[in-house]
């Protein structure tokens, strides 16, 4: 064998094991102390100028809001697109029978919200 070919072998073995490797570290596992979830949303578009919008994110009928696992808050996302502030109405939610999401003004062309919550259908 040539000396090139022989230093490109340990490259190639190196490289295959890495290759064998990463598949099983890639594995995504959930936490311990959480179980399987679903998810509800709400979400609305705004234009330019208009004022604070809300929405109502449905619970389905059986389900327990999911607390995020480690802690004794809601399970929740807000996304928003645009110059626009969102954020869950606390006078209006009280995480049990209604959870209401709210924008601000929109500052911008276009604004969007979005609320997630994630519910645990598991419980009795």
């Amino acid at each position: 064998m040539h000396r090139f070919q022989l230093r490109r072998v340990p490259v190639l073995l190196i490289t295959a094991l890495i290759a064998c490797t990463i598949p099983a570290l890639a594995l995504a596992q959930a936490p311990t102390d959480s179980s399987a979830t679903t998810e509800q949303s709400c979400s609305f578009g705004m234009a330019k100028g208009e004022p604070t919008q809300r929405c109502l994110v449905p619970i389905p009928d059986g389900c327990v809001i999911a607390k995020f696992p480690g802690t004794n808050k809601p399970w929740t996302t807000v996304s928003k697109a645009g110059r626009t502030y969102c954020k869950f109405d606390e006078k209006a939610t009280d995480w049990k029978t209604r959870i209401t999401g709210q924008c601000g003004k929109c500052d911008s062309p276009h604004c969007t919200g979005q609320f997630m919550v994630r519910f645990d259908c598991s419980k009795p």
